[in-house]
């Protein structure tokens, strides 16, 4: 009887377990047990208790996260799920998330991003129309537009500590952009009156409730929230950072949002591709999962630029409460009239440039509680005689590890990736800045553009290293792209060094020159730093636990209505004693050791 209850419970309990890796181990692990041991035992009545206990101890040895300690971990793939859709289509301009839900002048679009721990930015646009009706304030696309003047609407916040109760009022600038293309037939567009207000004297770890707009115009917005972060400190964190990038408008996005929602964030790291509002043609239409496919014929790559605000509104529910810190993708560069590129990017959305030293908002830096987060610009400048290079320098020196003893990193572009997918793309930026960030022992970098999920093993120089960061990619976003599910080390699935060309930068696409894949430009098999990838669309949550511990959780988007259940979760160790930082680190550091790739066709570098 004891063999028949055992067996009958460990099925229950197995087939309980939500996440079905771990079931699969615990069964496998059950099964070893129960043939271990004679029937002669299990009719043994006295011993059944003994025989429980080991079952217990299987689930509980199956269900513990593992760590950066126990790696590294044998490459482990999971394929795409046949069962599911690799893409689907953007969501039309109609929809109730993406449409113009205000009337009037009131604002919309609001988002907040951080200036500091305890300084916030507001970000808001409006549309408004004066007492006759006539539109003053709208975003106007057509062949001839005419930019607003963005000091007709102030720009307001009001903001206190109990709700209506605003007893501070900040003032901010307002501005506006245009995306004009010198080519006959092809729209022009001229946004909306968009608004910037810094608010600070904030208290930390404090909760504040506000409303923004213009309040001479009665047109304020519905009451929001927000909360402060912690001071920086080795022991205080924001409680939930939500991870992601290459999201664009799609049904899958709406599930990564929704997702995410759930899992509720208390910062949002949003690791570039916005909107991509450049997968249409001027004139809008229908969204192209190939761009160059669908519009062989297109002079330029022109935007459908009201994408922007869709995205906006969208977002606008999560990010006027949480704040979202940016980086910009391929998608965000938007080249137009004059050369100008990044306008859409560089005008809608704050980040602390100035506040890091830096003078571009396409690299900066910040601080949130006891983590300092790195964003690099990979689209541009970025060789070591770059004035990013040289802001990067300067800043890796001011971090205090006794103050925020995390060190994180993000970037668009991913340096380690086993995909086909951008496979080396951005080589030349790992050889021109990953020593420094090795020499200063940056313990997490996070990246997109591969529409998958890949966790690596620590590495540094393709090399398994205990001391190198650890690097993960999400730009499994949604977006209408569809989900990378190749590999380069599949058979026939090798780009050639020809291919995965960068929109800025040079080539750097280099042979092994040691290690299993000496001599081939790609593995054949999943490269030995490659811990986990997996070709669904999700998004990631990253807790910090301590100052030497952190729980990083992969969600998977068709996992969201099973509780407790996710893709891949680990916690990642920093070990300050045996991966120090000298605290001597030279300003110019020591020249790039031999790389452990040789080159397969010559470098072009373009910067």
């Amino acid at each position: 009887m004891c063999f028949v209850y055992f067996t009958m419970y460990g099925m229950m309990l197995v087939a309980l377990t939500p996440n079905y890796h771990i079931a699969l181990v615990s069964w496998t692990l059950f099964v070893i047990v129960a043939t271990k041991i004679q029937l002669t035992f299990l009719r043994d009545e006295e011993n059944c208790t003994t025989l429980w206990l080991q079952f217990f101890v299987v689930i509980i040895v199956a269900k513990r996260i593992p760590t950066t300690l126990d790696g590294p971990f044998k490459p482990l793939t999971h394929r795409f799920d046949p069962l599911l859709h690799k893409g689907s289509d953007d969501l039309p301009m109609d929809h109730p998330r993406l449409k113009r839900n205000v009337t009037s002048f009131f604002p919309e679009q609001i988002a907040l991003a951080l200036s500091t721990s305890f300084i916030f930015n507001v970000d808001f646009l409006d549309h408004w129309v004066d007492k006759l009706l006539e539109p003053r304030g709208e975003a106007q696309i057509g062949l001839n537009v005419t930019p607003h003047d963005p000091k007709t609407v102030a720009s307001e916040v009001w903001y206190g500590k109990e709700s209506g109760k605003y007893t501070v009022k900040q003032n901010g600038a307002s501005v506006v952009y245009s995306q004009l293309y010198p080519f006959e037939g092809l729209w022009n567009y001229t946004s909306g009156i968009i608004h910037h207000v810094k608010i600070d004297g904030l208290e930390p770890e404090t909760k504040y409730y506000y409303k923004c707009g213009d309040s001479s115009l009665a047109a304020m917005s519905d009451e929001l929230e927000f909360e402060t972060f912690p001071l920086p400190a080795p022991n205080k964190y924001p409680r939930r950072i939500a991870v992601f990038g290459d999201l664009g408008l799609t049904s899958n996005t709406t599930t990564t949002i929704d997702h995410l929602i759930m899992n509720d964030p208390s910062m949002i790291l949003m690791v570039g591709d916005l909107t991509y509002a450049n997968q249409y043609l001027t004139t809008g239409g229908k969204g192209a999962s190939c761009y160059s496919c669908q519009f062989p014929d297109a002079p330029i790559r022109e935007t459908f630029q009201p994408r922007w605000d869709g995205w906006g509104r969208f977002m606008e529910p999560l990010i006027s409460r949480v704040p979202m810190m940016v980086i910009e993708g391929n998608h965000e560069i938007e080249p137009q009239a004059a050369g100008l590129t990044f306008q859409s990017y560089l005008t809608r959305y704050s980040v602390p440039s100035k506040e890091s030293g830096s003078n571009s908002n396409l690299y900066y830096s910040f601080n949130a509680g006891g983590i300092h987060f790195i964003m690099l610009g990979a689209y541009v400048d970025y060789n070591q005689t770059s004035a990013q290079y040289s802001w990067l320098q300067h800043d890796l020196e001011k971090v205090d590890r006794g103050v925020t003893p995390w060190l994180v990193a993000a970037w668009h572009s991913p340096w380690y990736n086993s995909y086909s997918s951008h496979y080396q793309e951005f080589e030349c930026m790992r050889q021109e800045m990953e020593e420094i960030l090795y020499t200063y022992r940056v313990d997490i970098v996070f990246s997109g553009h591969v529409h998958a999920y890949e966790r690596m093993n620590r590495v540094y120089n393709y090399t398994l290293d205990p001391c190198g960061p650890v690097y993960i990619t999400v730009g499994d976003g949604g977006n209408i792209e569809k989900v990378d599910a190749d590999h380069a080390d599949d058979p026939g699935k090798c780009p050639s060094p020809g291919d995965n060309i960068p929109e800025f930068g040079g080539v750097c696409h280099m042979n092994f020159s040691s290690g299993p894949a000496k001599g081939k430009f790609c593995w054949d098999r999943q490269p030995e730093w490659s811990a986990y990838r997996e070709s669904s669309f999700g998004h990631g949550i990253l807790e910090m636990v301590n100052s030497t511990h952190a729980l990083w959780t992969w969600h998977r988007n068709q996992d969201i209505y099973r509780e407790n259940s996710h893709g891949d979760q680990i916690y990642i160790i920093r070990q300050p004693q045996t991966c120090s930082v000298d605290s001597k680190v030279p300003f110019h550091l020591p020249q790039r050791q031999d790389s452990r790739l040789s080159p397969s066709i010559p470098v072009a570098l373009e910067h």
